[in-house]
């Protein structure tokens, strides 16, 4: 092999990357702060697609992406907005702080929310609880006012349609 076949080899390997992509829904319930919506538990749900389009960027531990990828669905809660279109971040924060947290980002009418939830404390003997649990922020942007707490689940009868979402995902330079 010449120089030249191995750069243009490398140059192809390198344009196409590998990723990987799970759909994932969490329900649950949460709950307007006052003067922010109706009073009450009210349910709330999200539906969102996630996953690197980078494998190798995402396992990277001295890069930016590690065990971060962006998140694509739908986001209801009752009393604000159903199924508005969102999207954002999640990242496996394992290594970290032991979490696993969700970012996600929407509008209704002409307003921004953020939403951060977090499946907290987990460690491998809470495995059924912490990967299942959610607990969440509503903010209206701009103003980081707090709207509404929730707690959403990953229910354990939805493991095999989460499971058999998984696809591998083929990009050229990062995209998917």
């Amino acid at each position: 092999m010449t120089k030249s076949t191995i750069s243009d080899t490398i140059g192809k390997l390198t344009a196409h990357r590998l990723g990987f992509h799970l759909d994932e829904n969490m329900i649950g319930s949460h709950e307007f702060e006052e003067g922010c919506g109706p009073a009450g538990q009210r349910p709330m749900s999200f539906s969102v697609r996630w996953g690197p389009s980078d494998l190798v960027a995402w396992l990277n531990v001295f890069g930016d992406r590690f065990m971060s990828q962006p998140l694509k669905g739908t986001i209801t809660i009752d009393g604000l907005c159903q199924e508005a279109p969102c999207t954002g971040t999640l990242e496996l924060r394992y290594f970290r702080d032991h979490k696993i947290r969700y970012t996600i980002h929407f509008r209704v009418d002409d307003t921004d929310y953020t939403y951060v939830g977090e499946k907290v404390n987990i460690r491998p003997w809470n495995l059924p609880v912490s990967h299942t649990t959610c607990y969440g922020t509503l903010t209206e942007c701009g103003s980081s006012k707090v709207i509404s707490r929730s707690i959403t689940y990953f229910r354990l009868r939805d493991m095999p349609s989460f499971a058999a979402s998984f696809r591998l995902a083929v990009s050229t330079n990062g995209s998917s």
